[in-house]
């Protein structure tokens, strides 16, 4: 299972914003883009993602949004920023299944890297000045954090040792887990 976590300190945390005008919901435009880069190849959905989002922007952060790759997950490219505004509606505090494979809590990134530790995960933190990815030898138990434009907080991620790069370059975070995708895609299917 591929995972990714995305981080965004400017994301709404609730569910009342306009869907036509995206930038002004705290960058969600930015965070449609990454599901898409995360679910979504030609003609067809991924099987092997799970994406957690993580919004510490107005009016009520922290806030977890967790997708799984499934058959009957209700996502499509249109229809992005409406689930993320749904499954915002239905918070309520404890980890809920709002739609197949969708789920959402309150719950900040510090927290979750914990559980995922515990879980025996390899955490990396995504950084142009990280260890090449084509230099990792096992990619199939690893987690990777991207963060915003404004970047990750320090005080979360500073513990985790582990940085990644795909290149030199700064990338959006779309293409970030693009790229990501396709390391993984290479060493599976050559």
């Amino acid at each position: 299972m591929r995972e990714f976590i995305y981080y965004s300190s400017k994301a709404r945390t609730s569910g009342n914003f306009d869907t036509a005008d995206l930038m002004k919901a705290g960058r969600m435009d930015i965070v449609c883009n990454v599901i898409i880069s995360a679910f979504f190849i030609s003609n067809n959905m991924r099987e092997d993602v799970k994406l957690h989002l993580i919004f510490t922007g107005p009016p009520n952060p922290p806030m977890h949004l967790e997708f799984v790759s499934n058959k009957d997950m209700p996502i499509s490219k249109k229809d992005v920023a409406g689930l993320i505004k749904r499954m915002l509606y239905k918070c309520k505090g404890y980890k809920t299944e709002v739609f197949p494979g969708c789920f959402i809590e309150k719950k900040g990134l510090n927290e979750l890297v914990k559980g995922l530790e515990q879980e025996g995960k390899d955490i990396f933190v995504m950084d142009k000045k990280g260890q090449d990815i084509r230099k990792i030898e096992k990619l199939d138990n690893s987690v990777f954090i991207i963060g915003s434009e404004d970047g990750l907080p320090k005080k979360e991620t500073k513990r985790i040792e582990k940085s990644v790069s795909v290149g030199k370059q700064t990338y959006f975070a779309s293409q970030t887990i693009t790229i990501i995708n396709n390391e993984i895609d290479r060493r599976i299917y050559g």
